[in-house]
Parts: C-alpha cells; sequence; structure tokens
C-alpha cells in the first residue's frame, strides 16, 4: 500500500521460521518505529469509516491494542480492549474459540458498550481469522453493532476472510 508517498510493505520485515518452522512472520516492530509509516498506517486504517458513526473501536490484545487506540482517537470514538481469559477486573462476557491445537478464551467487561452502538474491530492482521470472528462475537453479544473491521496486513492464502463473511472487511496490505 502506497499512501503519500510511502509504502508500507518496505516497512514489514519478514522472519522466516517463526515462531516454529515453517512460518514466516510478518514483523511489524520497523513500520511502528517509524513515524512516518506508523502515521500513514493508522490514517489508512480509518479512511473506509470516518463519517461511518463509529461510537467504539475495539481490538484483541496485544498488537491489536497498538492501532485499535490510534483508530480510535482518529474517529473520535472510545476505545473497548478484548482480552485473553482473566485479566479484565470487572464482570465480563467470554467466548470461547478453537486454535490450531487446543482452544482460547476472550473476554470484554459486559458493560463496555452501550446497546447497538457502532463499532470498529480493529488488528494488525488477518490470518486464519479465528480471533477476529471470535471478538466480533463478542461485541455482538453485549449488544454491538459491528460497522467493520478493518487490519493493516491480510495474508490471503490463509483463508481468513471467508470466517468473516457478512461483515465489511478491509486490509491495507495484502501478502499471498
Amino acid at each position: 500500500m502506497t499512501n503519500e508517498g510511502i509504502d508500507l510493505k518496505q516497512y514489514i520485515r519478514s522472519i522466516p521460521d517463526f515462531p516454529k518452522e515453517g512460518i514466516l512472520f510478518r514483523d511489524i516492530t520497523p513500520l511502528l518505529a517509524n513515524p512516518e509509516a506508523l502515521k500513514t498506517a493508522t490514517e489508512a486504517l480509518c479512511a473506509d469509516f470516518r463519517g461511518a458513526g463509529i461510537e467504539y473501536v475495539a481490538a484483541v490484545e496485544a498488537r491489536g491494542f497498538i492501532f485499535g487506540t490510534a483508530v480510535a482517537e482518529k474517529l473520535g470514538a472510545g476505545f473497548i480492549p478484548i482480552r485473553k481469559k482473566g485479566k479484565l477486573p470487572s464482570k465480563t462476557e467470554s467466548i470461547t474459540y478453537d486454535l490450531e491445537y487446543g482452544t482460547d478464551t476472550l473476554e470484554v467487561h459486559v458493560d463496555a458498550i452501550e446497546n447497538q452502538a457502532k463499532v470498529l474491530m480493529v488488528d494488525d492482521l488477518l490470518a486464519t481469522g479465528g480471533t477476529m470472528s471470535s471478538g466480533c462475537k463478542l461485541i455482538e453479544s453485549i449488544g454491538g453493532q459491528i460497522v467493520g473491521i478493518t487490519f493493516l496486513i491480510e495474508l490471503t492464502a490463509l483463508g481468513g476472510r471467508a470466517k468473516l463473511a457478512g461483515y465489511n472487511a478491509k486490509s491495507i496490505i495484502s501478502y499471498d
């Protein structure tokens, strides 16, 4: 993606065999370290949702928080953290979903949003789609209306977009 003369892909480092053999990890830390690339990425994540009446931005820990809070600030919206089980201090709603090997559980405060509030979901990466799909279901279970989903990077070969059918999902950078 090129925006304002910046090719964001040049700030994504590819690390082979991380975290395990056969995985090509897309490392965003060089992008985060460059102020212009970070600004451009944040603006691009907001672009399709300006004027959509977004009231809240929600994101799953940890890298989703990096972009989620910045997008919320730029859109004039509140931020809702979706966390791993046991990390939130008040009453929560939870969802358990399947991983490649085992399961994981996400939680959100039950009083995080007002009923039918417009929510934009944000994450750094769309891979298989399981985490984002679960995050959307969780937000909907507490009364949120998902207006859209925006990702910095999409790994298209993993087919994660199929799990997000019915949602308005956008990505800035794609890799096969």
